[in-house]
Order: C-alpha cells, then sequence, then structure tokens
C-alpha cells in the first residue's frame, strides 16, 4: 500500500485529538473527541470546520471564459457558457455509456474557470481534462488547501474575519482578504446548511483554521459527521449513491442538467452519453434512487438488498447509503429502486441480517436545506 499523503492541516488535527483514518489515499480526521453525534448536532446548531483539503482544485484557462466554457461543456452536461460571472454550479462529468465518472463543483471566476473534484477521482479527472481540452490549460492548484464552515452561524464567524462574506448569496464565489492573504470562497457545501468552501494558501491553512475555531460557535468536524450531514441533506456521495454506472436520470440528479443542453435547447448534446442521457429524460429510466426511512430505529446500510415484499426471492434494488440521522432522530437510507416501486409512500423490505425489515419511500432531503438564497 502507498503512503498516506497528508493535508497541510495534519497536525492540527492530530493536536485537536482527531482519530485519523485512510480515506481517498488521505489520512484523516474520522472524529474528534465531542464524537460523531455531538459533531453533526453542533454542525446543525452552530459551526462545523471541515477539512477537505484532499479534493482536487483546478483551473482551467484560455483565451477567455467562453472559449473555456464551449469547450468544458464537451465535457459535462451542464450550461457553462451562460453561469454568470462570480456564480458557481453543480455538474458531473459523464461517460459514453451516460454514467457519471465523478461529480463536481465548477465556477466563473472571470478569466478562468475554477473547478473542485473528489480526491478519489482527481488523477482521472485531471487526466481527462487535459486529453479533452483542446486549446485550454489545465492546472492543478497544489498550493492551496480547501477548508468548509457549514452551519447556520457560520455567515457571522467568517464575516468577522473575511469582511463580505455575509454579501455572498447560495452558490456566489469572491475573493475576501484575511490578514493580507486572499481567500478564495465559495457560499456553498455539502451539509445542507448555509455555509462557505474556503480555498486558502497552504502556509496559511493552519492559522485561518485556527482562527476560526477560536470562536465558540465552531468546532471541528470529522468524516463520520460529514456523511451523516450530507445523508440527511439527500445528496450523493461519489463511488456510493453515484458512479460509472449510474445515470443522472437514474441518480435523480436531472435538475443539474440545464435547459440550454437539453433536447431542444440551444446547445443540446454534445457530452459523452448524450443519446442515453437524453433518451432516459424523455423516456424516463428503469430504475431511480430514492430515499428510504426504516420502520423501528435500525439504519439499513450500503449494499443491504431491497425486496417488494416479505416473501419473494426476485430483488427491486439496493441500498448505497445508510445511517442513523441525529437531527431527524431515526434511520435513513437512499438506494435504488425499480421504477415500479419508486413512489413516495410505497412500502417495501430490506434484508436486515436475515430478516425482512420494512421501509417507506419517502422524498428528500430528509431535513430541509437552510441555504442562503
Amino acid at each position: 500500500m502507498s503512503e498516506l499523503s497528508r493535508t497541510p492541516l495534519y497536525d492540527l488535527h492530530v493536536e485537536l485529538g482527531a482519530k485519523m483514518v485512510p480515506f481517498a489515499g488521505y489520512n484523516m480526521p474520522v472524529q474528534y473527541p465531542l464524537g460523531v453525534m455531538k459533531e453533526h448536532l453542533f454542525c446543525r446548531a452552530n459551526a462545523g470546520l471541515f477539512d477537505v483539503s484532499h479534493m482536487g482544485q483546478v483551473i482551467l484557462r484560455g483565451a477567455d471564459y467562453s472559449d473555456v466554457a464551449r469547450a468544458f461543456e464537451g465535457l459535462v452536461p451542464m450550461d457553462v457558457l451562460g453561469l454568470g460571472l462570480n456564480r458557481q454550479r453543480y455538474g458531473f462529468f459523464t461517460n459514453d455509456a451516460g454514467g457519471i465518472e465523478d461529480d463536481l463543483m465548477f465556477a466563473n471566476r472571470g478569466d478562468h474557470l475554477f473547478v473542485v473534484v473528489n480526491a478519489a477521482c482527481k488523477v482521472a479527472d485531471i487526466a481527462r481534462m487535459k486529453a479533452g481540452l483542446s486549446g485550454v490549460e489545465v492546472i492543478e492548484v497544489t498550493d492551496r488547501a480547501l477548508l468548509a464552515l457549514q452551519g447556520p452561524k457560520a455567515e457571522r464567524v467568517l464575516e468577522a474575519l473575511a469582511p463580505g462574506a455575509a454579501e455572498m448569496r447560495f452558490m456566489d464565489v469572491a475573493t475576501l482578504s484575511w490578514n493580507g492573504v486572499d481567500l478564495w470562497v465559495s457560499r456553498s457545501g455539502y451539509t445542507g446548511e448555509d455555509g462557505y468552501e474556503i480555498s486558502v494558501p497552504n502556509a496559511n491553512a493552519a492559522d485561518l483554521a485556527r482562527a476560526l475555531l477560536a470562536s465558540d460557535d465552531v468546532e471541528p468536524i470529522g468524516l463520520g459527521a460529514r456523511d451523516s450531514l450530507r445523508l440527511e441533506a439527500g445528496l450523493c456521495l461519489y463511488g456510493n449513491d453515484i458512479d460509472a454506472t449510474t445515470t443522472p436520470v437514474e441518480a435523480a440528479l436531472t435538475w443539474g442538467i440545464q435547459k440550454a443542453r437539453r433536447t431542444g435547447g440551444d446547445r443540446a448534446g454534445g457530452f459523452p452519453g448524450a443519446e442515453q442521457i437524453l433518451r432516459e429524460m424523455a423516456e424516463g429510466a428503469t430504475r431511480k434512487r430514492v430515499g428510504l426511512r426504516p420502520e423501528g430505529r435500525a439504519p439499513m446500510r450500503a449494499g443491504t438488498l431491497l425486496y417488494a415484499d416479505e416473501s419473494s426471492d426476485q430483488t427491486i434494488g439496493k441500498v448505497t447509503s445508510g445511517a442513523f440521522g441525529p437531527s431527524i432522530e431515526g434511520p435513513m437510507s437512499m438506494g435504488y429502486v425499480d421504477k415500479d416501486q419508486s413512489a413516495t409512500g410505497t412500502r417495501i423490505f430490506a434484508d436486515v441480517r436475515g430478516k425482512r425489515m420494512p421501509a417507506e419511500v419517502v422524498a428528500m432531503p430528509f431535513l430541509p436545506a437552510n441555504f442562503k438564497r
């Protein structure tokens, strides 16, 4: 096994008493002494600080933004050309079969496109961009860490350090100043809460983290609570809930494909797997990602097989993520089921340790989002 990489905040995690685990090739904090349950609830009520420096940060630069945007639209089914200045959008790379190779965030920063990709996929993603973006310079950013400050008190905390944060709307991006350091900030995150993602030079990352943690309203949050927070928010984890065999239609992510790229749009198609994806958008897919609320208190975890009734031998799907939701005070899962079993309110059964346990198909998110629109 190759040696695990460390983020610029590794020493701080150890100092704070974090339990470190391997994740996507990095040594990452799974929890702190507060514990996963309390970390989760603290983030929902106050503000949590996450180290997401393992993710890939990439700058795409060309003759002008429109050239870069048009080239990038050849790799993703999103409207990149129509993205406003200093605005960010969710997207995903697709393959020729219509599957999702990775999900990502991209921002129009005027003279370049700024892209953030998942840690486990960043090598492949950068190679994909270098091969597929003719005339575009693909620059991996390796000298900056990435922090996420999430929760209802995130605005007040960051505004005190970097004025201008409070003026930002959900999915805005801006360069803010802190102690003479340029912070690349987006008002976004992956918890369902209001908050920010902050790109900061490696040399200043620990000092910024300490400045944020100096507030009584901020606690460090590990991977454990990060997972339960994103699941309550109904958000996919790449490699679990979406992968190269999952289409955006099956994953219920067609909200991320703007009108311009759909059938009849100004720039319809032209991305990998367009024929399959656009056909499924018109005709439907054979399976669908759904939310599940198990009866009782036991979570139905990833890999659990799903059935239409208590006695059938024929599976109708599988759980891809499952955990206990601290904020909803009960178990929650998401997974894929046959189209005929995907309607909200449908009662299905899961095989939990050899017993058929009932669950109800429910709408997601499990907890309403708290974004600042």
